[in-house]
């Protein structure tokens, strides 16, 4: 025993890793003493959580006195990017789905349901003992008619959630957030238009992705909070055409983050799905995060996210539209029904091809809170009915046309015979 105590004395005073018997004791001399030898991937993680802490930090107190805070340099950007959010996200995605012991549930689920003011009320399954797993939970469904549509209003809110920023897309230009852009281009990718257009054409890439000159490009943000509903709707009548698929990273689209890092919605992983409304050119986006790499589609089964085999900075395209008299990627179905927010699927006719969404039916979700962006091309006249900042709920009015408004207007009040 005595030995063995001065056989460990030794290597550790003269920093040598000895293994075997005494009189055959083999040492590597690492060449640093007693001290440890630190593990890249943890002080990666240690010193960038504590880089974004400091940041975010001092940032909030610069918003406190009034002053707009600067944006991230390509430094910060690309020391922010290099943390291992995908492989986490992975790691929480299979947390999610771990099925919890009926004791843990309720424990587990309240701190959650304390920590992000969730509103229980509006589950349609309030038994937490029901929800197996924290994925369950998250996806949890609502009560019948707690989410009534807007009548009035031509879109509605895909989500719940806050609305971030809206407008109208300028010199291909939008805005997350109010004075920080990101490339239109760059968030959709190349586009395929019926009208080919020469390469030499002045029209900018916005102009090319509209129908009529008399309309203008509008978008609209909406956050969801961890604590929200997860599922997401259709905010109109519309046909999908077009689904695109880019893999990214997964940083986090919070308010604060998104305020500090241009293009972010173009560095995240997204989906973005592109057809054709009543008014033109129509897309619907969403945008992971950090813990939510996974986004599904309900009418897309082939779609898989946050995946190892996909390579970033590339992406895969699915067309919906019928070719040849087959369709590539049409569908028909219905799952649940209006009492549980089902989705009610159609494809288009051979003309037009599609999958066909009516305002209100369910298109996908998350694991967690995350980003709806809603590009569309719509009459000049469009207004949002909107402040930025303010929550929202799925089936809330967006906006409408003035047109329409002086049109209902003049029905409800006729004018005297």
């Amino acid at each position: 025993m005595a030995a063995a105590l001065l056989r460990v004395f030794v290597c550790r005073t003269s920093g040598r890793i000895c293994s075997g018997s005494w009189g055959q004791q083999r040492s590597l001399n690492t060449g640093h003493g007693s001290r440890l030898r630190p593990r890249p991937i943890t002080v990666l993680l240690v010193t960038g959580s504590g880089y974004l802490g400091y940041h975010f930090y001092r940032k909030g107190g610069q918003e406190e006195d009034g002053t707009l805070p600067s944006l991230a340099t390509p430094t910060q950007v690309a020391l922010y990017s290099s943390l291992p959010t995908r492989l986490l996200s992975r790691g929480w995605g299979r947390l999610n789905g771990v099925e919890l012991p009926s004791w843990l549930r309720t424990p587990v689920l309240s701190l959650y349901i304390w920590t992000f003011g969730v509103n229980m009320e509006e589950a349609a399954e309030q038994d937490l003992h029901q929800y197996k797993n924290l994925g369950e939970f998250f996806r949890r469904r609502l009560k019948p008619a707690v989410r009534p549509l807007c009548a009035s209003s031509c879109l509605l809110s895909p989500a719940d959630g806050k609305i971030l920023h809206f407008g109208k897309v300028k010199n291909s230009e939008v805005e997350q957030v109010k004075g920080v852009t990101y490339s239109l281009e760059n968030f959709l990718g190349p586009q395929r238009t019926e009208n080919t257009v020469p390469d030499s054409s002045p029209l900018s890439f916005r102009d090319r992705l509209m129908s009529s000159p008399d309309h203008d490009l509008f978008h609209v943000v909406v956050y969801l909070a961890p604590g929200d509903y997860h599922c997401f709707h259709s905010p109109t009548d519309w046909r999908v055409e077009h689904r695109r698929h880019f893999p990214g990273s997964l940083l986090s689209v919070s308010p604060g983050v998104a305020r500090w890092v241009r293009e972010l919605f173009c560095l995240n992983e997204r989906v973005v799905l592109s057809g054709q409304w009543q008014h033109g050119f129509f897309s619907y986006t969403a945008v992971g995060a950090t813990n939510v790499g996974s986004i599904r589609i309900y009418f897309d089964q082939e779609l898989q996210t946050n995946a190892p085999r996909y390579r970033e900075g590339s992406f895969n395209d699915r067309s919906y539209v019928s070719r040849g008299g087959e369709a590539d990627g049409g569908v028909a179905l219905r799952t649940g029904g209006e009492a549980d927010g089902g989705v009610a699927l159609r494809t288009g006719g051979e003309a037009d091809g599609g999958v066909a969404l009516r305002r209100g039916d369910a298109v996908g979700e998350f694991n967690l809170g995350s980003t709806i962006v809603l590009l569309f091309e719509a009459p000049k006249d469009f207004s949002f009915s909107l402040q930025p900042g303010q929550p929202i709920r799925v089936g809330e009015g967006l906006g409408s046309l003035r047109l329409a408004e002086d049109t209902q207007g003049a029905e409800l009040n006729p004018a005297p015979v």
